[in-house]
């Protein structure tokens, strides 16, 4: 970074977290509005008989959007045809790195959210190996996965070659984390605040070499549900993040610049406000999606497999007939038939034709249609 000028520079706001005597005032219309949101887009999730089902396809989308926003860029086909083609055995690095860092995102937090249901809690050590998670395969492997920083890293411009933000120094890292976990557990601000204040603090102090914007934002998904403000942890916020980049960003930097803590948690108020709303129609569109699909599954494959091979479809929007047998536990020759009847029905989409060994892939365009990005 010695290339890199340090002029404009901002620095971590040392010893002012957490922010004493915070002006409710001046975010209390955003702070009602968001609770308003995130309360009927978890009604909702209540409401689902199989919310694990319907909305694993939001978990996909959030791996794509958060990693777009570190330049990452991959899709949902991509995502979804390597899940497709992974029997567990699979050699992940056979594929583009920015899949591979997509698909190690959605797999990070999935398996977080599995080890808190399991009874661990947020702490600085399961951050870690979230982190490891995360990087452990292609580019972030020489990124030190699991690990602290050991030395300053800084956000930086590359264009520009301007350094726009200097974290907090290694020495006093352990300091500021056990200050931040401390506030996460004693703080008597309100949980949406404490999410807000969470994620800002989480990235000033930039703890990890690689990949602290999306650790940074899979802890507001896991922070929200562990404390009970969604039952479900199917909360994600980076498609409204990565709209607003520019704006995310400068608010971030404002606050160790000119201490302006409320301007950022109206934002990201206003944020969880707007992601819930989204976040709700494409869930409703979807459970809309599978009750017609219900009937017309049922209507056309005439069988007592029709539910299987739906919750299958769903769950595996692009699949092989091989797992398509092996997963749903449907017999071979009735799930060829099954693909053959739902293209001719116009509800698959032939892919790829077997070749040799491999079987055809289908795509559930239905269900692709509406989470693509």
């Amino acid at each position: 970074m010695m290339d890199f000028s340090l002029k404009n520079a901002v620095y971590y706001h040392y010893n002012k977290f957490p922010p004493k005597n915070l002006n409710y005032s001046r975010f209390i219309e955003e702070l009602l509005k968001a609770t308003d949101s995130l309360a009927r887009f978890d009604q909702m999730l209540k409401n689902m008989h199989n919310n694990e089902i319907l909305l694993a396809p939001l978990r996909n989308q959030e791996a794509v959007i958060s990693s777009r926003i570190e330049g990452t860029i991959s899709t949902m086909d991509e995502i979804l045809q390597y899940e497709a083609d992974d029997d567990g055995t699979s050699n992940i690095t056979n594929v583009r790195s920015d899949v591979i860092e997509t698909i190690l995102y959605q797999r990070a937090l999935k398996n977080a959210q599995k080890a808190l249901i399991d009874g661990y809690e947020l702490s600085t050590s399961f951050i870690k190996q979230m982190h490891h998670q995360l990087l452990y395969l292609g580019r972030g492997a020489s990124k030190s996965p699991g690990e602290f920083k050991n030395e300053q890293n800084y956000l930086a411009d590359k264009i520009r070659k301007t350094i726009q933000f200097v974290p907090i120094s290694p020495e006093k890292l352990n300091d500021g984390l056990d200050t931040l976990m401390s506030y996460l557990k004693e703080s008597p601000d309100p949980i949406l605040v404490k999410t807000a204040l969470m994620h800002l603090e989480f990235e000033a102090l930039h703890p990890f070499q690689d990949g602290n914007g999306r650790i940074g934002r899979m802890l507001i998904t896991l922070f929200l549900w562990k404390s009970k403000v969604i039952s479900e942890p199917h909360f994600y916020i980076s498609g409204y993040l990565e709209e607003n980049k520019d704006l995310y960003i400068d608010t971030m930097r404002k606050v160790s610049d000119k201490d302006n803590w409320e301007e950022w948690i109206r934002f990201f108020l206003i944020a969880v406000e707007n992601q819930a709303i989204k976040n709700l129609e494409i869930a409703e569109k979807i459970q809309n999606l599978y009750e017609e699909m219900k009937g017309a599954f049922a209507e056309t494959l005439s069988s007592k497999w029709s539910v299987s091979a739906l919750d299958f479809i769903f769950t595996n929007p692009v699949f092989r007939n091989s797992k398509f047998t092996s997963s749903a536990g449907i017999p071979a020759p009735t799930a060829a038939k099954f693909t053959k009847k739902l293209i001719d029905a116009g509800y698959l989409l032939s892919k790829q034709e077997s070749s040799g060994r491999r079987p055809a892939l289908y795509s559930f365009e239905p269900l692709m249609k509406l989470v693509r990005i």
